[in-house]
């Protein structure tokens, strides 16, 4: 029965093993929306009193919001909508939607579309970066294979929360009116605007309906390039057409020819994949992976498809480092057993509760819903040197009734029953010490939730393995030794052991003869402690090098686009010289996380961390002084965290928020508390102080 009970053990935790995901941590995301609206050409103030404010009221209402953020810029809203971690995310994007079609009647008429939501946290890194370029074709035909083949069939994904197109170069066909033309013909420039709508238009013509057979009508109403446009007749002078061609020029342009995208200098078009909170990256980038291959065959074959950047590799490269870690630690573990033993027949029964408390811990990690992380795994790790310690006191204490005499059956028996409530004790002390941790609360307490239940979990199955096989292997493999001599390295070791007792005999007698000099150094030793701790930095999670660096690039208000992509360009350049760096993307203008038009992207890919000496932090210190020396343009680096707290992706690691009811007003006051920051002893910062 014990073999039956250990090989579904056994067998349980590898198949549990086997379905469990990877991650870097557990799932201790936010369940967060972001919301976005659009007003062509209405400023920043209009869109925040006609579009924000009526949605934002609505949002307010509903249940376990935690926070709501807003930005406004020339013709966009986003809002952001945070929820607390028992909120569904799918049961608050029904909410949102309700609030949206709620608040409908308040928005402006002219909008041309209502509001949208999207599962995605804005401050959350992309888990891909996808980037197409050709040496040959137009961005706009690079931006319709990216667009058509492959946004839409990666958005299908379970997982994928959006799919970002950074920069953007959509086809369309732009008119460039001269006001002299105009203005000779007394034309209106609404007026080119209204024969531009009502000359390209694509609608049912009707149906021929005959006894026999029905026909339907067909009208090549719909106009495609700038050639299609220039013989549109806008209005009649004196009995003459004036057509378009004669009013400005008609060429084939972009949707948006203010933004930019470059991959290694190169012009492109890339795709920033996000995931929704609470998926796995690895699987959402194992499925996008998959894809590719197909992706690569319906493109033409001068269209480069390129993975700027993965998430899941430094994930995988982390959990592999653990898994051997805890594999180290298990040698080490049965090492000192066989050390301290000297008999190989009882190291292999305590060292058996190692694979089946580990193994074991996998199907409970299952049932419960967690994953392969860097916690889950540090839990296992940490469990190591509990699990064997049942089995070794079990050990032990059978082993002494076998030197008194008894028979080894006997022994298992009278040793098991004697010491088993002591097991029990043993292993409901140690589990009880985590129990406090599962109820901790907040994004610390989801964060430490598999930690305690994973530790739990392995000890509690070597207490009963301690229970159940290792009594059972006792009575089967262990025999007295009946006089028996021991060998050269058993004499060794003895000799060695009773040394080390003898030097512990001699420093106690001395400590306990110098009873006060004792005292006053572990005094000296606890205030040091208390000291050393209050003086050391504190902070949430440690520094993670994950392959990647971000930087926001921004330049002052009313930057033309022309000279916004220069000082782009000329920082992009320093990041490409940098030996650290194996490929960088630069974006400029109103795109993804960004909304202003004096605003930039840069996003560094890293060489792996075993071809550079340097950290992602100590990189971002040694780039600080080189893109300082770019003049009219600022660039904030930062090693984005594992997990972000909050639905906005900052500039620096804190910031202040100033409110007030009076736009002026506060635009003041922020200038003014600048300036008096300005003034302070610290500022400006060096460079190893900046966020």
């Amino acid at each position: 029965m014990t073999t039956l009970v250990m090989l579904s053990i056994l067998a349980l935790g590898i198949a549990g093993y086997g379905l469990l995901p990877v991650s870097d941590l557990p799932n201790v995301d936010y369940p967060t929306l972001q919301v976005t609206a659009s007003l062509p050409g209405a400023n920043p103030e209009t869109m925040a009193s006609a579009v924000a404010t009526p949605l934002e009221r609505q949002f307010s209402t509903i249940a376990g919001l935690d926070s709501m953020t807003s930005t406004n810029a020339l013709g966009n809203t986003q809002i952001t909508l945070q929820f607390n971690l028992n909120r569904d995310i799918d049961a608050a994007a029904q909410d949102v939607q309700a609030m949206i079609t709620k608040a409908s009647r308040q928005l402006p008429q002219n909008m041309p579309a209502p509001p949208t939501y999207n599962k995605v946290n804005p401050a959350d890194q992309p888990v891909i970066y996808l980037a197409l370029s050709s040496p040959t074709l137009p961005l706009s035909t690079v931006n319709e294979y990216a667009d058509t083949f492959i946004a839409q069939r990666v958005s299908m994904i379970s997982g994928v929360a959006q799919v970002q197109i950074l920069g953007a170069q959509k086809f369309a066909v732009r008119v460039q009116v001269d006001p002299k033309a105009l203005a000779s013909r007394q034309i209106g420039i609404d007026e080119v605007a209204s024969a531009l709508a009502k000359g390209n238009v694509n609608l049912p013509t009707g149906v021929l309906d005959g006894k026999q057979q029905a026909f339907t009508i067909q009208a090549n109403g719909q106009l495609y390039t700038a050639e299609d446009y220039r013989p549109l007749v806008v209005a009649y002078r004196n009995g003459s057409p004036v057509r378009l061609e004669e009013l400005g020029k008609v060429i084939n342009s972009v949707e948006n020819n203010k933004v930019a995208n470059w991959y290694n200098n190169e012009r492109a078009v890339v795709l920033a994949i996000q995931r929704q909170p609470g998926t796995n990256t690895v699987e959402v980038v194992d499925s996008i992976q998959k894809l590719l291959p197909t992706f690569r065959k319906q493109i033409p074959p001068s269209v480069k498809l390129e993975v700027l950047y993965d998430r899941s590799i430094t994930i995988r490269e982390s959990v592999k480092e653990v898994k051997f870690t805890l594999c180290l630690t298990i040698g080490l573990v049965i090492m000192v057993i066989f050390l301290f033993l000297r008999n190989l027949s009882a190291t292999i029964i305590p060292s058996l509760a190692l694979p089946f408390s580990i193994i074991g811990s996998f199907a409970a990690m299952h049932l419960m819903g967690f994953s392969i992380n860097n916690i889950s795994l540090m839990a296992l790790t940490l469990s190591v040197g509990f699990v064997v310690d049942d089995a070794i006191v079990m050990l032990e204490n059978i082993v002494r009734h076998i030197e008194r005499g008894e028979g080894v059956l006997q022994a298992a028996l009278n040793g098991s029953r004697e010491i088993g409530f002591t097991i029990i004790s043993m292993t409901l002390s140690l589990v009880a010490v985590f129990i406090p941790v599962l109820f901790m609360g907040g994004i610390v307490g989801r964060l430490l939730h598999e930690f305690a239940v994973t530790i739990s979990a392995a000890i509690l199955i070597s207490g009963f393995v301690s229970l159940s096989l290792t009594p059972v292997l006792c009575s089967r493999f262990i025999r007295p030794s009946g006089g028996k001599k021991h060998g050269l390295l058993y004499n060794l070791m003895e000799r060695f052991f009773n040394g080390m007792l003898h030097l512990y005999e001699r420093t106690l007698k001395i400590v306990i003869a110098w009873r006060l000099p004792t005292l006053i150094a572990n005094i000296i030793l606890a205030v040091a402690t208390v000291y050393l701790f209050s003086k050391m930095s504190m902070g949430f999670l440690p520094s993670e090098d994950t392959g990647g660096i971000f930087a926001f690039t921004e330049a002052a208000q009313g930057i033309s686009f022309e000279d916004m992509v220069k000082h782009q360009r000329e920082l992009a350049a320093i990041v490409a010289k940098d030996p650290n760096v194996a490929g960088h993307m630069s974006a400029v203008g109103p795109s993804g996380i960004s909304i202003s038009s004096n605003t930039g992207r840069i996003f560094m890919r890293l060489k792996p961390r075993s071809e550079r000496e340097l950290s992602a932090d100590d990189i971002i210190k040694g780039l600080r002084p080189k893109v300082a020396t770019v003049p009219g343009i600022q660039m904030f680096m930062q090693n984005l965290p594992a997990i972000r707290i909050g639905g906005q992706l900052t500039k620096s690691q804190y910031q202040f928020t100033m409110q007030s009811p009076d736009t002026e007003e506060l635009y003041r006051a922020a200038i003014a508390m600048e300036s008096r920051m300005r003034e302070l002893p610290q500022w400006p910062p060096s460079w190893d102080q900046c966020p």
